[in-house]
């Protein structure tokens, strides 16, 4: 199968100046200046055969972004080199390829110009392009004055209409409503099956086991894994853990086992089973685990994450006051949610168990719970906040 896109041996290097010049001396003299290299690919090699789509995931600051715009054309490696086969449309940051003066009706003209296509072609696809995006009363408006959402809609309609054989999309999808983003999503499925090639940025791992054929986690500039989706996602999601005490696992059983997770239940403050609760009310995140061999000092940690796989809020016995001085036996540990802020929705718990440091990974599940939120009466917005109110006479 021949390769849509193939990265070889690309590295980049930013300079990076301490003193900013401010005269034309200054400029001209600018090598005496102080100055760094930030280096932020480093021998990257990746090959998208045609048709495939690539996941490229990783921590913040791992190049991801970097890498896409060597790939789009928009900034030139420091070494190695990058080919592609076909028409390449890019979103990769709001507002990029807009001009911010111009109105939406223009914008999708100038875009689809760059891209290569003609005034009459654009005419054809002007109409589509518009009721895909959901901007028909404000097309003629200048886009400085559009929300992100209203960018993003515009700016991924025009990326989708213009007949593009590898596309390619950064993490902006997650700024449009959830309408908009399930209509995204579809038109992605639609190219997989016309074969087209993808590459697409994401920090939401799901969407990456569920549209990827292949995946590569980048991290400090370099490539740390690549391969099959579930085996990268795996990865991240344990190399996170061990950056923040409180995040992601794995969805399958991982770690060293010298302590093991047996089992998890939600419930109730009275013991009941909790899979809904209402708005409000508290939570109770019971795990039972086994030491197979004395461990000084674990820690156990909990995650909660949204439908789309964002991580909302994490704790671990450490901050909570809970020392193990050794961890024997058979212990059950219960986490007290005292006030669930969420108003709607359905929600993952994670589980883990490491050392302190996080330089070791006992055992960690990935979405081992979950539980959904029923709004209640009083609940007309996005968050519940416990409210009292008094009146006085004055």
């Amino acid at each position: 199968m021949a390769a849509a896109i193939s990265i070889e041996g690309v590295s980049k290097r930013f300079r990076l100046f301490r003193e900013r010049p401010t005269s034309l001396k200054q400029r001209i003299l600018r090598f005496r200046m102080t100055a760094t290299d930030l280096w932020a690919l480093r021998d990257v090699s990746i090959e998208v055969p045609e048709g495939q789509t690539l996941g490229l995931i990783g921590p913040n600051g791992s190049g991801k972004t970097t890498l896409l715009k060597i790939v789009a054309g928009i900034l030139r490696p420091t070494e190695g080199r990058v080919a592609s086969r076909g028409r390449i449309a890019a979103l990769l940051a709001l507002a990029a390829g807009f001009h911010s003066e111009l109105s939406g009706r223009e914008n999708v003209y100038l875009n689809a110009s760059i891209l290569g296509f003609s005034k009459q072609q654009t005419d054809r696809l002007f109409d589509d392009i518009v009721a895909f995006a959901e901007l028909e009363d404000f097309i003629d408006n200048q886009v400085k004055f559009y929300s992100s959402g209203m960018y993003v809609r515009l700016g991924f309609a025009v990326a989708v209409h213009v007949d593009p054989d590898i596309l390619l999309v950064d993490e902006v999808l997650a700024v449009g409503d959830e309408g908009f983003q399930r209509k995204c999503f579809d038109r992605v499925r639609q190219f997989q099956r016309e074969g087209r090639s993808i590459v697409f940025v994401t920090h939401a791992a799901d969407l990456v086991r569920e549209f990827c054929d292949q995946a590569v986690m980048l991290k400090a500039g370099r490539i740390h894994t690549s391969g099959d989706p579930e085996d990268v996602v795996r990865e991240f999601r344990l190399q996170m853990l061990r950056d923040e005490l409180a995040y992601a696992g794995d969805a399958e059983d991982a770690g060293t086992k010298e302590i093991e997770i047996v089992s998890a239940e939600l419930m109730t403050e009275d013991g009941a089973s909790a899979p809904a609760i209402t708005t409000g009310e508290s939570l109770i995140i019971q795990v039972d685990l086994r030491a197979n061999q004395p461990v000084d000092d674990p820690v156990v940690s909990f995650a909660l994450h949204d439908e789309e796989d964002r991580f909302l809020f994490g704790t671990n016995t450490d901050w909570r006051g809970l020392r193990f001085h050794p961890f024997e036996g058979k212990k059950r540990v219960r986490f007290h949610l005292k006030t669930l802020p969420f108003v709607t929705g359905r929600y993952w718990v994670t589980l883990g168990v490491h050392s302190r440091d996080s330089s070791r990974v006992y055992h960690v599940q990935e979405h081992r719970c979950r539980f959904s939120v029923r709004k209640g009466e009083e609940n007309p917005g996005r968050v519940f906040i416990p409210v009292t109110a008094e009146v006085e006479d004055l």
